[in-house]
């Protein structure tokens, strides 16, 4: 499939300003900062498998995580959870081991984004990435796969309930943030503490910058030694 017209998508970011207790500000503040900024300001926790990254560089994300579980190579319930999740919830999917599927591709992106959710993070595959590298739907997979999926009515719900995705475990709700280097997953109860020490970090870097800049080594900043 080809794609949806990206013009007549413009409208899904006016529909995600303010998601659950979060404002536009604070998930913009997340963005901005980062994932792997965010991954050291909470104390070097919640960094996903690094396999897991945006379908195009330019990809960002940042919302609460509706989290999903699927049977290996069955996407029945991530269309289910399209229409249960909040508009700007990223969907975070989990799918027992089941990488070499491609999950996700135009009709559910177009569905997505008339929805207005935040985004999605897949511990398996995505395809249609043509399609999906020009609508304005953050997309992040562990790889590209071709593998179509199966609809296993029989299967039970398994939404918002805690997932682990590598060695971290979301809890719905968990501050989600993505971007180039990756994914990181923020305790819900942490999301303001977290930002600010974020911030704090940021402005100390800076700060190191400009000195490297102006001549300063960095083993002398670090206090490293010789």
């Amino acid at each position: 499939m080809g794609g949806a017209d990206p013009a007549h998508l413009r409208s899904w970011d006016e529909r995600t300003q303010d998601v659950g207790d979060w404002n536009a500000e604070l998930l913009a503040e997340a963005k901005a900062l980062g994932s792997a900024t965010l991954h050291e300001a909470a104390g070097r926790i919640g960094a996903l498998p690094s396999a897991i990254k945006p379908v195009t560089a330019e990809m960002k994300l940042a919302g609460p995580a509706y989290t999903v579980i699927v049977p290996a190579f069955d996407n029945l319930w991530i269309h289910r959870a399209l229409y249960r999740a909040r508009p700007g919830d990223v969907l975070v999917v989990a799918t027992n081991d089941g990488v070499e599927a491609g999950y996700w591709g135009d009709i559910l992106n177009v569905a997505a984004m008339e929805c207005g959710l935040g985004g999605l993070v897949i511990n398996g595959g995505v395809r249609d990435t043509g399609g999906l590298a020009v609508m304005d739907f953050p997309v992040f997979s562990n790889g590209v796969c071709i593998r179509g999926t199966i609809k296993g009515f029989d299967q039970p719900e398994r939404l918002q309930q805690p997932v682990a995705i590598g060695n971290v475990v979301i809890n719905p709700g968990d501050l989600i943030v993505g971007d180039r280097d990756g994914v990181v997953a923020i305790p819900q109860a942490r999301v303001g503490e977290v930002i600010a020490k974020g911030k704090a970090r940021e402005a100390d870097e800076t700060a190191k910058i400009e000195r490297i800049r102006a001549g300063e080594r960095t083993i002398d900043i670090y206090e490293f030694g010789e």
